[in-house]
């Protein structure tokens, strides 16, 4: 049982082994190493030939066997074939003929690859020039190859002196047939020319540097089959071809890339005759000839806008037109002329010394280029933010509006969501100093809705008649306004103001959180007074009630929620049909955190919200008998 045993595992380790040399990951040495141990246990343990002399083989004796196991004989290298070839210092390569492994035979193995390439690697193998320790696998790139189905000896010709050359090893009958192969090379049939390829390994392909230029070049000459007979080889050698001919390359007629100051000189002269001709099209294929790389593009626009600054308006407004010229035919881009505005007003302070208005200049090239989309307003806004070179930012809008209009800015402004305030030095970066600001600049229109919120309350208490508050609303806010949630809060919070005011002028809380019987009758009259002014805001926009609704939740919080106070004012708000019951209940399942003291306020109503709700559903199916 033992005796099994260890035979199947014996049988198991060499499966293994078998299967190990079809693995193309394992060095090529070692899958011939396992296979040679394999095909050993296959011939029941009896070595080959090549294994049974003892101790390693000199060079010599290698040739002897040749002599007489093959009948061909390998003469030792000349003088001048090691010198001239196989000097240790020689980097010259010629091609290689690549042999078939299988095609050839166990000659590969008797001579450690082939003859010429080593005979092994491992100790005790003495090399010379004819066999340097490549490895097994490898043939050595310091040979021309070429065989023959004829019987001809091949020989080198090297100067004067023919010899056989050292990696051609043939029979008497031209077929390759060595003694004592391993089972792997017993094949049938004779070598053909075809069977070879004359491409040299990828891994002994060399990069053309470490060739040296004046190496003699050795050529493959081939034979000469007519007039060849039996026993006579095909004449194979070397020919020492002359050094080619160094021709000197032929001029390029490229002109070198201009330096940036040519660049520079070039810019200020196409400026300067576009502004004198102004031609567009010829100056946008001056600068497509100037060959500019794209790093000096902004550069280029810096110097066309710089050239303008203290010219007429009218140049400055022909730069403009080159320049969008220049973005809209693709020379330059957008972030090419903000990087060149940026780097412009890094100068600033020193172009201020001769053009005071330097600023004013530069805001009108950037609203030209917002009109033209060449740039946003969001871009040049990202770039000016906390005040930097202010006040460019209010300038380019004052200019956008001189070359546009109000109505035009206002839908561009709304659109692009920039922060004003942020626009702003950090000291001036709140609501009243900003539309300070604005209105002495002739901005204020951009913010509507913050001038109506200031002045709305002042116009109440002028005149709290219904009609005068929508004449001035009329006057005041664009009818497109007149459906923001904005306006909304803004309105409703006025009236609310005004109410509290005149209930309560010195805001007693006493009074807040115990109104009297006439103060909350006067509370209902004054609300009835605005009911006309609401309802005309708030008819049918559901969206906008529940605005008025957190309008109302707003003002209550700040009064810190005097007792009754909200729920009477949903009750009037319900009662005169201001708002409807489905913004009421819309606004109690909205869960915006946007308006503080929403917990306190549906504390305070939520009895009343589900009263409602019950009296919604009671009345719809009424409707539906």
């Amino acid at each position: 049982l033992n005796k099994f045993s260890f035979q199947s595992l014996i049988d198991q380790y060499f499966g293994r082994m078998r299967s190990l040399t079809n693995n193309k990951e394992l060095p090529a040495r070692i899958r011939f190493l396992l296979q040679n141990t394999v095909e050993l246990r296959d011939n029941n343990w009896v070595p080959r030939k090549a294994y049974v002399d003892n101790g390693p083989k000199t060079i010599n004796q290698v040739r002897q066997d040749a002599v007489k196991d093959l009948g061909v004989f390998i003469p030792p290298p000349t003088d001048g074939m090691k010198n001239d070839f196989f000097m240790d210092n020689s980097s010259f390569l010629p091609t290689r003929i690549k042999f078939d492994r299988e095609t050839l035979g166990g000659l590969a193995d008797m001579f450690g690859q082939m003859p010429g390439s080593g005979i092994g690697t491992g100790p005790g193998v003495i090399q010379d020039h004819y066999s340097p320790t490549m490895g097994r696998h490898r043939t050595n790139p310091l040979f021309n190859g070429h065989i023959s189905n004829g019987s001809h000896q091949p020989q080198f010709e090297a100067g004067s002196k023919p010899f056989l050359k050292p990696n051609q090893v043939y029979n008497h009958s031209g077929q390759m047939q060595p003694k004592d192969m391993a089972p792997r090379f017993n094949k049938k049939g004779k070598l053909n020319a075809d069977e070879i390829s004359l491409r040299p390994a990828q891994s002994f392909i060399l990069n053309k540097k470490q060739v040296p230029k004046l190496q003699p070049q050795m050529t493959l000459i081939p034979p000469s089959v007519q007039g060849s007979s039996l026993g006579q080889s095909p004449q194979l050698g070397l020919k020492m071809n002359p050094p080619p001919i160094q021709e000197k390359p032929a001029k390029s007629n490229k002109k070198a890339p201009p330096t940036k100051e040519d660049l520079h000189k070039m810019t200020e002269t196409l400026v300067a005759d576009y502004l004198n001709k102004n031609n567009t099209g010829e100056a946008v294929n001056a600068v497509r000839e100037m060959r500019a790389p794209k790093h000096f593009l902004s550069e280029m626009l810096n110097k066309i806008i710089v050239y303008s600054l203290d010219r007429s308006d009218e140049a400055k407004e022909h730069a403009s037109t080159l320049i969008h010229a220049l973005c809209v035919e693709g020379v330059v881009t957008g972030e090419n002329l903000m990087q060149a505005f940026l780097s412009v007003l890094d100068q600033c302070p020193k172009i201020e010394e001769e053009v005071p208005l330097v600023k004013s200049y530069l805001a009108q090239f950037a609203a030209r280029a917002i009109i033209a989309d060449l740039v946003t307003i969001a871009d040049l806004a990202h770039q000016l933010e906390n005040g930097a070179h202010f006040p460019l930012f209010l300038l380019c809008l004052q200019q956008l509006v001189k070359l546009k209009d109000r109505e035009w800015l206002a839908d561009l402004f709304l659109q692009s969501k920039v922060n004003m305030q942020k626009m702003l030095p950090e000291i001036d970066q709140n609501k009243d100093r900003m539309l300070e600001i604005l209105e002495g600049k002739g901005l204020s229109f951009l913010f509507p809705l913050m001038k109506l919120e200031k002045e709305l309350l002042k116009q109440i208490k002028v005149d709290p008649s219904p009609q005068s508050i929508y004449k001035w609303i009329k006057d005041n806010i664009s009818p497109k306004l007149h459906t923001d949630k904005g306006f909304v809060n803004i309105l409703m919070t006025s009236f609310l103001q005004y109410i509290a005011y005149e209930i309560n002028p010195d805001d007693d809380e006493e009074l807040l959180s115990a109104p009297s019987k006439e103060q909350l009758d006067e509370e209902k009259q004054l609300l009835l007074s605005f009911k006309p002014v609401m309802q005309k805001f708030l008819h049918d926009h559901i969206d906008l009630q529940v605005s008025a609704l957190y309008a109302l939740q707003v003002h209550c919080n700040a009064k810190a929620y005097p007792k009754g106070m909200l729920l009477r004012y949903f009750v009037n708000f319900y009662d005169m049909e201001i708002i409807e019951e489905e913004a009421f209940l819309s606004w109690k399942e909205d869960i915006t955190q946007e308006h503080p003291g929403k917990g306190k306020a549906l504390f305070q109503v939520n009895q009343w919200l589900t009263w409602l709700e019950t009296a919604e559903e009671e009345e719809s199916e009424d409707e539906d008998y």
